[in-house]
């Protein structure tokens, strides 16, 4: 069972974020609340759930063996149970089938099997079982076969953390290593040949900004990677923030925009931009040159063979399956495009004989809608006062619903780009989708008003839409 405090203070936050809540006042007694409550009876949920992998419907322990612990993040992630004694059924079976064929070999040789422990029995080459030895060295080293045991002359061991080792990766041009660990440090190791015989260290510490010093951030360095010409080392910490260094360990650049940890980041091979996956679901692209994160959106047509992407830049980008370059390089907008959607029109789609589009909102507060096979803007919706963050085709393509920062929900003819209907709402809008069959819109605003689970009805859309197929349902805003 782990239990870190970055685990407990993470979950804490996110009930808070989900319900809302945020406590002023309570009728709780705190006096009979006795200390370290809350840790107690996580503790004791997380030794449930480790009893649910370890143990069967009747009772049996799981395959005749306990199953290690758990984390708390493990423990709240779904099907864990289920996930976990698979897991371990593949590798009982991995490990079975890798028996069996060093007997058949051993058979085959007149000879009995390598790495025979000494009462007789073969002990088996699995990863834990080669964790284990590791882990019990001091009581007993693991026997290894002369003829492939690396002499301890020829291995090196790097000290220098203060905590776990996370991660590790070799420069792809010099013999340096970079490691990350749980003591806030990223280390560059130089392990070039005919040195001192030793191994220098440079310890990129990992610093966040308060009262106008940095001081260590105290969270685990998660990911690294070099880029391609070994110039450039990436780093992803439990902090939220990704960091670019020089191999001389000077940091370069730090990149935030992730809302939780950062759990993997990776260079594209023209070393020009980095990709970070954090906790917040989010995956960013940014520009390694101005860490920023320049690709907004990136989104397929209706066919999967055209694929679109705005950015930071003011660029909108077509891209084919069938060539390298980008089709079309859109530029219009005079301020970031903060997303893109296809229309549900074209060949293939249930509005065969309608022209594709592709519609964009931009922080300029404009939206525009775009022929896509001849690459130009055909019209400009120019009625929102505020950046608009959302844009939404009808089933059947014929109008599209935007929604803006200035509270106001446009509903736009798309083929005369002409206004049809407007509602002003109480917030500002993030997002808005049309319902199946093509009658209501949903939208939700930034103080509540309307949510994502009741939507917002605008039967003034009835009369105009009224014809509208099914194609599709909204993601996230719906209607009940």
């Amino acid at each position: 069972m782990s239990i870190s405090s970055d685990e407990v203070n993470f979950l804490v936050y996110r009930y808070l974020q989900e319900s809302g809540n945020h406590i002023s006042q309570s009728n709780i007694n705190g006096a009979l609340v006795p200390p370290a409550a809350l840790i107690s009876i996580i503790q004791k949920g997380l030794q449930y759930v480790e009893a649910e992998v370890s143990i069967n419907e009747d009772g049996t322990l799981f395959d005749g063996r306990p199953i290690e612990s758990l984390s708390l993040i493990d423990a709240v992630m779904p099907d864990v149970v289920q996930t976990r004694q698979q897991a371990y059924r593949d590798k009982l079976a991995q490990q079975q089938q890798q028996q069996q064929q060093q007997q058949q070999q051993a058979a085959g040789s007149g000879t009995g099997p390598q790495g025979s422990t000494k009462n007789g029995e073969p002990a088996a080459n699995g990863e834990e079982n080669g964790s284990h030895a590791l882990a019990n060295h001091h009581s007993e080293m693991m026997e290894v076969d002369r003829d492939v045991e690396i002499p301890q002359s020829k291995a090196m061991v790097l000290r220098g953390h203060e905590s776990e080792v996370f991660i590790c990766a070799w420069n792809p041009v010099n013999d340096l290593l970079a490691s990350g660990s749980g003591d806030s440090t990223a280390r560059i190791w130089n392990l070039i040949e005919n040195s001192t015989g030793g191994s220098t260290q440079l310890v990129l510490r990992h610093c966040i900004r308060e009262g106008g010093q940095d001081v260590p951030s105290n969270k685990d360095v998660t990911s690294l990677d070099w880029n391609s010409e070994g110039t450039l080392l990436a780093t992803g910490s439990y902090d939220g923030f990704a960091r670019i260094w020089t191999k001389d360990g000077n940091l370069a650049s730090t990149l935030g925009q992730h809302k939780g940890p950062i759990f993997a980041l990776k260079w594209n091979k023209k070393g020009n931009f980095i990709l970070s996956a954090g906790v917040d679901k989010t995956t960013i692209i940014w520009d390694a040159h101005t860490g920023e994160n320049e690709v907004n959106a990136i989104k397929w047509d209706p066919t999967g063979s055209l694929l679109a992407s705005c950015s930071d830049d003011m660029t909108l980008k077509i891209w084919s399956m069938k060539q390298d370059l980008c089709v079309h390089d859109l530029q219009a907008h005079s301020k970031e495009i903060y997303t893109i959607k296809w229309s549900p029109t074209g060949p293939g789609t249930n509005n065969p004989s309608a022209n594709l589009m592709l519609a964009s909102a931009s922080f300029d507060s404009t939206v525009r809608l775009w022929d896509v096979e001849r690459g130009v803007c055909i019209h400009t919706l120019t009625r929102h006062q505020e950046p608009v963050y959302s844009v939404a085709f009808s089933p059947d393509g014929r109008h599209l619903a935007s929604g803006s920062f200035d509270k106001c929900v446009h509903i736009w003819n798309t083929q005369t780009g002409a206004l049809v209907h407007s509602y002003r709402g109480t917030g500002g809008i993030f997002e808005v989708c049309w319902n199946a069959t093509g009658d209501k819109v949903g939208a939700s605003a930034s103080d509540g008003s309307v949510s994502s689970s009741r939507g917002l009805r605008l039967s003034l859309l009835h009369s105009i839409v009224s014809d509208c197929r099914p194609l599709c349902s909204c993601r996230s805003a719906c209607w009940t």
